[in-house]
């Protein structure tokens, strides 16, 4: 349709992500080079990722345009007590469910204890080999 524009999204430098945030990120790992989350579980894994704790949503800020929102999100995003050591899997996986608000782990039954996760999902009517039909 002429006349209508879509957004561009922004790029990683304008969400934050340019040359300061690599420099603090690699500062970040060399005082924390160990996955927080493995290291809860007893294991010993390099991280690679510095993540926010609670997510500044920089981009969004930007987009709605309100000053004060965008603020908050620069301090949120440079506020380094924010900020944790991950290695690629717990990031992409276990942070990510958690962000989602699924919960993690399983109950007695061996049932995740996330209401959303597929094995809690009623199963659909009328299809045979499907919740034991």
């Amino acid at each position: 349709m002429r006349g209508v524009s879509k957004a561009k999204p922004l790029t990683s430098a304008a969400k934050g992500y340019g040359y300061r945030w690599q420099k603090a990120r690699a500062a970040h790992l060399v005082l924390f080079p160990l996955c927080v989350f493995c290291q809860q579980a007893g294991r010993y894994v390099p991280a690679v990722i510095v993540d926010h704790i609670k997510p500044p949503k920089l981009g969004d800020a930007k987009l709605s345009g309100e000053p004060e929102r965008i603020a908050d999100a620069w301090r949120l995003f440079w506020d380094r007590s924010n900020w944790q050591s991950l290695c690629k899997t717990c990031h992409d996986s276990t942070k990510q469910r958690m962000e989602k608000g699924g919960r993690l782990g399983c109950a007695e039954t061996g049932l995740p204890l996330d209401p959303r996760h597929h094995w809690n999902r009623p199963a659909p009517a009328g299809k045979p080999g499907v919740g034991g039909g």
